[in-house]
């Protein structure tokens, strides 16, 4: 018999087959809906933001930004926060390809109405686009 958890494919993030040796481990039990990881979803820079809401464990909630075009800048000069538009991803460690596609993630660095600023949120768990100026 067929598990419906194991049905599906998806990034599954239980024990490994396999021992350091190489040798097998023997499964004791099924796999767990905790142990599948949630399907990839990158927030990128559109006019129109939207948000998506996930249930996680223990009944919580967490907000998944998928697209947004304004950021929340802190200007460490000054120690104030500003509202600006975010222009375009200009650098992005996580992955090269992220800038082509304009895809926020943290650490990105953004061109935005008041410069280059490094984003230090989370959008795809914070819901929101945090970012610090650089210049």
């Amino acid at each position: 018999m067929r598990s419906s958890i194991g049905d599906i494919m998806a990034l599954w993030q239980g024990r490994s087959k396999r021992k350091n040796t190489g040798g097998q481990y023997r499964h004791f039990r099924g796999k767990r809906k905790f142990e599948i990881a949630p399907e990839s979803q990158f927030a990128v820079i559109r006019e129109e933001a939207n948000m998506k809401v996930y249930r996680t464990r223990g009944n919580n909630s967490k907000g998944r930004l998928m697209a947004a075009n304004f950021a929340n800048i802190f200007d460490p000069k000054t120690g104030k926060s500003h509202h600006s538009r975010i222009l375009t991803v200009t650098e992005n460690p996580a992955n090269p390809n992220f800038v082509q596609r304009n895809i926020i993630t943290k650490g990105a660095l953004v061109q935005t109405e008041l410069g280059i600023a490094k984003i230090t949120s989370r959008p795809g768990q914070d819901s929101v686009v945090n970012a610090v100026l650089v210049e």
